[in-house]
């Protein structure tokens, strides 16, 4: 369904109403999507659909994601913090 490069409009529906979410979404896009499979591609593409405050709730661990982004939020998660652990 998508290329080994993430479509542009993805890229934009990274882009959130938080810093945080810019960050953690497009870095993931960035440097994870050219090797994730199409079920994850197309649970990451799902995620960019759900309102930013649940979203961050769900990236900061504040509360589970529902159960079909738990593996895409696990991802983004574990990017992200194992990058900003370096």
């Amino acid at each position: 369904m998508y290329p080994e490069q993430p479509p542009s409009k993805l890229r934009w529906r990274c882009r959130r109403g938080m810093q945080e979410l810019d960050v953690m979404l497009g870095d993931w896009l960035e440097h994870c999507w050219s090797e994730a499979n199409e079920d994850c591609r197309l649970a990451f593409d799902r995620l960019l659909e759900v309102e930013d405050d649940r979203l961050w709730d769900w990236l900061a661990g504040r509360s589970l994601p529902a159960a079909e982004f738990h593996d895409i939020v696990d991802a983004i998660r574990a990017r992200h913090f194992s990058a900003s652990a370096k």
